[in-house]
């Protein structure tokens, strides 16, 4: 049977490629990739990404029936619903709403955080200038990781639920973000950072980042 193909951005800079990629990994899910380089604002309109996405966007994953998931979360969720023992959502019915609440308050969320740190993995910066709005969202951040952690966390796992989650995926490109522009967080949310860092499958996105040769100048001028 053929492998679900998921299509994505440059690895360098695509935070929303990344989320369903590590929700796949993470859920021991077998699947095909596809990188199609972004243009200046990081999505279309791109010929090759029309070709194989409706909303002209990535990710995209092409079931093997023909059918396109194109959206990052509805990727996850589709992740769950084959392996719903991986863990990516909390078995626990509180535990899971909050989860998807944190998860969707990223998903539609944190518009300052996202202009002002794109996501660039090849790159550290010193001296980057952020707003007030942007130091709210970064605090909201910390707290609400860190709320969930203390609540539903475990003493024996880094993760924000007790698991790998989806909401250790749909943040992580957010850790990346911390270390790119040297943002200082608290301790608790730096021991996250970490961890996330040094997860095999984010640790095989990041080296592949590191050697992809694209780039996309308005991003790195920031």
């Amino acid at each position: 049977m053929a492998l679900p193909i998921l299509t994505i951005g440059n690895k360098n800079y695509s935070s929303w490629s990344m989320r369903p990629w590590l929700a796949l990994k993470w859920a021991g899910i077998a699947f095909e990739e596809r990188v199609i380089p972004l243009g200046p604002r990081g999505m279309g309109p791109n010929p090759d990404i029309l070709a194989v996405s409706p909303s002209g966007t990535v990710p995209v994953l092409e079931l093997a029936d023909g059918t396109k998931i194109w959206d990052t979360l509805s990727i996850c969720e589709w992740a769950h619903e084959q392996a719903p023992d991986a863990g990516l959502w909390p078995k626990d019915a509180i535990a899971r709403a909050l989860a998807r609440s944190a998860t969707c308050e990223m998903h539609s969320g944190f518009a300052a955080v996202r202009q002002t740190f794109p996501m660039n993995l090849k790159r550290v910066k010193t001296g980057h200038e952020w707003s007030d709005t942007a130091q709210a969202q970064i605090q909201r951040i910390d707290d609400l990781l860190c709320g969930l952690k203390v609540q539903f966390g475990s003493a024996n796992s880094p993760y924000i639920m007790g698991h790998r989650s989806i909401v250790d995926a749909f943040y992580a490109p957010v850790a990346t973000r911390f270390r790119t522009y040297q943002v200082p967080v608290s301790a608790g949310l730096q021991a996250w950072c970490d961890a996330i860092f040094q997860d095999s499958a984010f640790a095989a996105w990041d080296q592949a980042a590191q050697l992809e040769t694209w780039t996309i100048p308005e991003t790195d001028a920031v």
